[in-house]
């Protein structure tokens, strides 16, 4: 390959692996890319990225490339013949991953756990299926803290995680592999849970959006460890984002009653331009960290509650220095919580 066709490659795939999900879709749907080029791109940055984050602990590229032609041909043959490309799934063609507690079927599931090591998932979790049935391609799932019960994402069975933008610093926990891997442009997107801040705190260390969905609206079937009814209270599966737009979409699809789930209700999820933020009040605390927030990240905050303000909602700061204690009791309440063992 000539040095022109290897910058012009590049190119191509910097441009694949910066893009939103829906985006991706899109541009499938309307043949001005083809799933295996879009697959093919963040197979590229997870090869690369491989031994340096060791973020992806399994892969499922084999799989995922025949789904990849597959779909090519039912958009590029006869098997559309007289439908409308935009009736094809919403996700039709896109990759995604998977947090490795969360089941992908035929993948290990083993949360790190050395006990369960060879454990492999013989169904997918309710959620996955549903981003499946919506046209994603799995590609493959990502590294965990023990159990998902740390703030860093290392493992006896797959060692430890480091963040994209600088390898002596953490991608956060437990859903690190994840953040990891779609922050450095591996996956558009990726499925992973959170009981006390393992969406947010790695959406937060490795610069990407994560949201915790509240409890009751996505089914924590094929989470491993299960949780107790207690547990279940407190967890959620949730979705870490490149981008912000897919957020929304990917909830929704991945929302409602499962039959398993019982603690899951359905619920309306309407569009996010229509809501009023008028008297809304948005809490900011104040001393409650065991360190100073770097400059940055307070000009953020403010930056953010001036344009809640914008928008009508009532700011107020409350000062916490006693949460600098709060850890240790709040993880003898989740100890105490449980997670059944099967």
């Amino acid at each position: 390959m000539s040095l022109r066709d290897q910058t012009g490659s590049s190119a191509r795939t910097a441009s694949l692996t910066e893009r939103s999900a829906i985006s991706l879709a899109e541009a499938i749907r309307r043949r001005e890319v083809t799933a295996t080029e879009v697959l093919e791109a963040h197979i590229e940055v997870l090869e690369r990225d491989r031994r340096r984050l060791n973020a992806l602990v399994a892969d499922n590229f084999a799989a995922a490339r025949d789904r990849a032609r597959e779909i090519d041909r039912q958009i590029g043959g006869s098997a559309l013949r007289g439908r409308a490309l935009t009736e094809l799934p919403p996700l039709t063609g896109v990759p995604f991953t998977v947090k490795e507690s969360v089941a992908l079927k035929g993948m290990p599931h083993t949360a790190g756990v050395p006990a369960r090591r060879g454990q492999l998932a013989t169904r997918s979790a309710t959620v996955v299926q549903r981003l499946v049935d919506a046209g994603a391609i799995p590609i493959g799932v990502t590294n965990v803290s023990e159990l998902g019960l740390w703030i860093e994402s290392d493992n006896p069975l797959y060692g430890r995680t480091v963040n994209p933008y600088d390898p002596a610093r953490t991608p956060g926990g437990s859903s690190g592999g994840e953040a990891a891997v779609v922050a450095s442009g591996g996956s558009p997107f990726g499925v992973a849970a959170d009981i006390g801040g393992s969406i947010r705190v790695p959406a937060l260390f490795c610069g990407v959006f994560g949201h915790k969905p509240t409890a009751g609206l996505l089914p924590s079937t094929g989470h491993w460890p299960p949780p107790t009814d207690a547990a279940a209270k407190l967890l959620s599966l949730g979705v870490l984002a490149r981008r912000a737009e897919d957020l929304l979409p990917l909830i929704k699809t991945m929302a409602g009653p499962d039959g398993f789930d019982h603690g899951v209700a359905p619920m309306a999820l309407g569009d996010p331009a229509q809501a009023s933020l008028d008297g809304l009040t948005v809490t900011l605390v104040e001393d409650s960290a065991l360190r100073p927030m770097a400059r940055e990240l307070r000009d953020a905050r403010e930056r953010t509650a001036g344009a809640l303000a914008a928008a009508g909602a009532r700011i107020r700061f409350v000062s916490r220095p006693g949460w600098k204690r709060a850890l240790l009791p709040f993880l003898t309440v989740l100890k105490g919580l449980g997670f059944r063992s099967s």
